[in-house]
């Protein structure tokens, strides 16, 4: 049986879906649990049930649409969260091609041996305490003391988020008791990036997944007056700062070949108009595939750090945040969704993912694969995200097959 997903039908959920937190600036903003957030999964849920599914839904508030079947699980899916400001497709595109892929199973009455289930996964986007929280709630990763102690990015304690919701700290806890026996997963992504689109390519085969270490720090000196101070006896912090993003930049291209460090934010203090900055915080983001770069890199960065606070008589501070290893993409699955692109006449090429997924943390669960279509200009994270609906039904119907494959 050659089934292929209703491209009309998917594309009609993932424009209602994305009408549920539209904010001013165009662009999407769902975090986990927020109100817009708690109505899409009821919207999601009602597709669900009239797809003829079982519904499940954890602890940690994954949502599940079970197709049972005698045999272990194949689960497939993503998340509908999304950043503050994004865009329509992150994350949404996965849950919504596998419960597409799902129901044209089921349709047909497609003989499985293994039960099939689409998943769509709580907090990936790490709005509330690190990335991954119902991810990793559901592989029993997720870190207590975070739960019960840490702030999420609104400034509120996760307890006091949770407190409108039938959730709470322990049922996050335990969410990885109601999990399936898993076979293996698949998630089809966004790519995020401008690979795919550069080179014309419709279907990416993801080779690994980059690890992350998530640092909070901070450059301490000396306040002083801007008119006052001579420049030979400054102890900026600011400069500290622009001393090591530069220098960071350089040792990263040159001596850890696709690693990435990324600077996203800062905040200098006092923050006057004639003032030197006596402190400067900021976030640093180190990210590689290798496992082995991603810890040189890691002390390389902060060994620079020390280096140049004790040149400009600065005191350098950091704390971790939140960490995620690098998954390597076994073989088989990757020659799996290879075959079904080839089978099906879309041309396809492998390539790593510099950006998190769930997939890379139900990895340390079942084997897992990952489906990349465009993403057109390399934007994501953004309203102006978007994707082609070509390259959609492409990326999607791979997924049904491959998914199919697996559950067979």
């Amino acid at each position: 049986m050659s089934l292929r997903i209703d491209l009309g039908r998917l594309r009609r959920d993932l424009e209602e879906l994305g009408r549920f937190g539209r904010d001013p600036r165009g662009g999407i903003s769902r975090p986990s649990f927020s109100r817009a957030d708690l109505e899409a999964r009821d919207w999601l849920k009602s597709l669900i049930v009239e797809a003829g599914l079982e519904l499940g839904e954890d602890g940690a508030g994954n949502i599940f649409g079970r197709r049972p079947g005698p045999g272990r699980t194949v689960m497939a899916g993503s998340h509908i969260d999304t950043v503050v400001n994004g865009g329509m497709y992150d994350g949404a595109v996965g849950v919504l091609a596998a419960l597409e892929a799902l129901r044209r199973i089921h349709e047909e009455g497609a003989a499985t041996g293994k039960a099939m289930e689409v998943a769509a996964f709580t907090d990936e986007e790490g709005n509330l305490v690190g990335d991954f929280m119902g991810s990793r709630a559901f592989a029993g990763l997720v870190d207590p003391d975070a739960l019960r102690t840490g702030m999420t990015s609104f400034g509120a304690p996760l307890a006091e988020i949770l407190s409108g919701t039938r959730f709470s700290v322990d049922s996050i806890l335990a969410a990885s008791r109601e999990r399936p026996d898993l076979e293996a997963y698949l998630e089809l992504h966004i790519e995020q990036g401008p690979v795919l689109d550069s080179e014309d390519i419709p279907v990416g085969i993801v080779e690994a997944i980059a690890g992350k270490r998530w640092r909070l720090c901070s450059f301490t000196g000396r306040a002083g007056h801007a008119g006052t101070t001579p420049l030979e006896l400054r102890r900026d912090a600011f400069l500290g700062l622009a001393d090591f993003a530069q220098k960071a930049t350089r040792l990263t291209a040159a001596d850890f070949e696709g690693g990435v460090v990324t600077i996203g934010k800062m905040t200098a203090h006092p923050g006057a108009f004639s003032i030197i900055p006596g402190k400067v915080e900021f976030t640093l983001d180190a990210r590689s595939a290798d496992p082995d770069a991603l810890a040189g890199l890691e002390k390389a960065l902060l060994a620079l750090a020390e280096d140049i606070a004790s040149t400009r008589g600065l005191t350098f501070a950091s704390k971790l945040v939140d960490a995620t290893e690098p998954v390597r993409i076994e073989d088989r699955m990757r020659a799996l969704i290879k075959e079904e692109a080839d089978a099906l006449g879309y041309p396809s090429i492998e390539l790593p993912s510099g950006a998190g997924h769930d997939a890379q943390i139900v990895a340390s669960l079942c084997p897992v694969g990952m489906i990349f279509i465009p993403s057109p200009d390399g934007v994501s994270h953004a309203p102006e995200e978007s994707v082609r609906w070509d390259d959609l039904e492409k990326g999607a119907n791979v997924l049904l097959a491959a998914w199919l494959r697996l559950a067979r």
